[in-house]
């Protein structure tokens, strides 16, 4: 990718360049889905974790739990949830704008002091474009869109993965881009876009 497309995946809507990338190892639970599809985001997550060179743990000794997926069918019901207001701010707020967006989707990031990732928090309204998906993309989907803290216009219009014959794959430009994202030489946070230069330069030096 030319460093002014990598610039553009991690450029805010309001023209700021933010970058960031997990510290801790990454400890998912999954709430709201059976047994087998479980099996399948923990899959997702294994995977998409790997290929960044970064590490998975079984638990985080401070917070138990690091990245929490809920899928659910109506936003009301995280305001249900024990204790997720302690977790989310101003969460029946979150939850009223969501609704009268009619979003089916929400991820909220918490950070170390150094900027680092710390903490994801991801909502999936499961409505009929996402119940629709197959377990393996929609999990595929969500792994790579938490591995690094992407623009909020990253994927407008696009998306991180790409369909081979019956096969769904993450798109190779973004998986250069986490590998690269996670050398150990970057800072694991980011504000000046001269960061997607470097990005770039690794990703051109393995390719």
């Amino acid at each position: 990718m030319e460093p002014h497309q990598i610039e553009t995946l991690f450029t805010r809507g309001d023209g700021s360049y933010l970058f960031a990338r997990w510290g801790r190892p990454i400890v998912p639970v999954v709430f709201g889905v059976d047994d087998a599809s479980l099996a399948v985001f923990k899959g997702a997550f294994e995977a998409v974790v790997a290929l960044a060179g970064h590490r998975m743990a079984e638990t985080d000794p401070e917070l138990g739990a690091n990245l929490m997926v809920f899928a659910f069918r109506d936003w009301a019901e995280l305001l249900a949830v024990k204790d997720l207001d302690r977790l989310v701010p101003d969460l029946a707020a979150l939850v009223a704008r969501l609704q009268a967006a009619g979003a089916n989707q929400y991820r909220i990031f918490r950070f170390e002091p150094d900027g680092a990732i710390r903490a994801a928090f991801v909502f999936l309204r499961m409505d009929a474009a996402l119940a629709g998906m197959e377990a393996e993309t929609l999990a595929l989907a969500q792994a790579v869109q938490t591995v690094l803290l992407w623009s909020d216009r990253a994927f407008d219009g696009t998306s991180p993965l790409a369909r081979v014959g019956e096969r769904v794959i993450l798109r190779p430009e973004i998986g250069a881009v986490i590998r690269a994202g996670y050398d150990p030489v970057l800072p694991a946070m980011a504000r000046d876009a001269s960061h997607a230069l470097r990005l770039s330069a690794r990703i051109s030096r393995v390719l």
